[in-house]
């Protein structure tokens, strides 16, 4: 089991050595998406980033038990427990019910995940089907006193919170400057203090999604949700705690006050945070007119793409900078990962073709340390790709001719690319499963052959720029002709 792994935890601001409450066994929540639209690059960066965080754990050899939740109800559009219901606007919107909106938005999410090539959770519990365990929840924080309930509402009480403990303990945020940024209390506002936020809302009449209560009918807060579920399924303390930084200050910062107020226990050991997406330089957003959907990006249609990507350039492209930092999205940045990826791609393509030797020039285990190594320092994907990328010089000086390579040095070549490209990054070849395309070029290849042996190079360099106009590389080699997309 490895060891070895340093993370950075958002609660410390260091990166520090993994230790798992009960190695070998590991718990880890990641908090999933508001299934009311259609899921965005930035959720996708999160998923793809804990995905990878997901495979490599395993790879370590720990037994990962993984949650990530579906948000289907209780999340207005505004923080401060105000606005509409983001399900029940969008119901109206769409002239359906709430549940079917739910359920639509859900299908489509795991559709993009499974482009993506995600692995699935261990665990995707939703809300709406935890609504107990919230309620108990509920009430075993006011029988500690940190609750209290108006009119069918019931707020957490963050003042008498922050007397025991430490409320900006995941921000390090000066308390007063937030209650000094938060706004006066209207006076119909039924909360105690600025800070204080909903675990249970009272229903409107006409709220379609509700729910009895001790506090009559009504849904529950955004927050209480992630902290019943976590507990529920890891338990009161856990390994790993995971989301967007856009989720820190808030969302996650409310979960560890729940979860204290309830079992008097930090939930999690490690926080991790994914940063966020950038357009040109500029951050993207709705509202700046510069966000785009996955499946618009794949197809190409909005105004800033000057084509689509497929989804494994993308993912590509997102491995490429470390989930941690600034992600900025560009035209060239795209094509240069598109241009990396099937660069990865065609060099894996010819490892069955390569011819072993008695000698051998290179080193694979050093090569699988740094990959390793790279993995160690908080996950660092764009070092571990750089890494792979000297694995494919060595496929290519073998297939040229220019080095040689052991029948046992290829075996551990092969099982390294299958463990960090296929297992880990979890990149997937998107040509593989063209077997038509693959008979058919193969042919077109073989006839090529037979030309330029029969010295009809004129039909023989027709073929080759025929298939360059249409997107096919062709390589001569010592082994034969191979074929690539350029």
């Amino acid at each position: 089991m490895n060891t070895g792994l340093q993370l950075y935890n958002t609660l410390s601001r260091k990166k520090e050595l993994f230790q798992p409450l009960n190695a070998p066994n590991v718990g880890m929540y990641v908090c999933g998406p508001t299934v009311y639209s259609d899921v965005h690059l930035g959720n996708c960066r999160t998923f793809i980033s804990f995905d990878l965080i997901f495979r490599y754990l395993k790879y370590s050899g720990y037994k990962v038990r993984y949650v990530r939740n579906i948000t289907d109800a209780g999340h207005l559009e505004g923080d401060r427990d105000e606005g509409d219901d983001k399900f029940a606007k969008r119901a109206k919107l769409e002239q359906l019910e709430p549940m079917e909106i739910v359920q639509k938005y859900t299908l489509g999410f795991h559709d993009v995940l499974r482009m993506f090539n995600t692995q699935p959770p261990s665990i995707e519990p939703t809300a709406t089907g935890h609504i107990i365990e919230q309620i108990e929840m509920i009430k075993m924080i006011m029988a500690n006193g940190y609750g209290y309930e108006v009119d069918g509402n019931v707020y957490f009480d963050v003042e008498k919170y922050s007397k025991e403990y430490n409320y900006t303990i995941l921000t390090n945020r000066n308390l007063e400057d937030m209650l000094n940024n938060t706004r006066e209390l209207g006076g119909q506002d039924e909360k105690r203090g600025r800070l204080d936020f909903a675990l249970w809302i009272k229903a409107k009449p006409e709220t379609l999604m509700q729910w009895q209560s001790p506090w009559g009918m009504g849904f529950p807060g955004w927050h209480i949700e992630c902290s019943a579920m976590s507990a529920k399924y890891l338990g009161a303390e856990f390994d790993i705690h995971g989301g967007g930084m856009d989720l820190a200050a808030t969302h996650h910062t409310n979960e560890i006050a729940q979860s204290e107020a309830c079992s008097h226990k930090q939930p999690a050991r490690y926080w991790m945070h994914t940063n966020m997406l950038t357009v040109n330089g500029t951050r993207m957003s709705k509202s700046a007119g510069n966000g785009f959907l996955p499946l618009e990006l794949f197809t190409g249609d909005h105004p800033l793409l000057k084509k689509g990507y497929s989804p494994m350039t993308v993912k590509f492209f997102m491995l490429q900078a470390h989930y941690r930092s600034t992600l900025d999205f560009s035209n060239d940045a795209l094509d240069a990962s598109e241009k990396g990826f099937r660069r990865l791609m065609s060099a894996i393509g010819l490892l069955d073709k390569l011819s072993v030797s008695e000698q051998n020039d290179f080193d694979i285990d050093a090569l699988k340390e740094k990959c390793i190594y790279a993995m160690n320092d908080d996950f660092n994907s764009p070092i571990l790709v750089a890494e792979l990328f000297e694995a494919v010089r060595i496929i290519n000086t073998v297939y040229d001719g220019k080095g040689k390579i052991s029948a046992e040095e290829l075996e551990k070549l092969k099982q390294l690319i299958n463990d960090f490209v296929f297992d880990i990054l979890g990149l997937k070849d998107e040509d593989a499963g063209s077997n038509d395309l693959n008979g058919v070029l193969d042919m077109v290849i073989n006839l090529r052959t037979e030309a330029k042996a029969n010295k009809d190079y004129a039909t023989s360099d027709r073929i080759r720029i025929g298939l360059q106009e249409l997107g096919i590389q062709l390589k001569d080699g010592k082994e034969g002709t191979t074929w690539s997309k350029a």
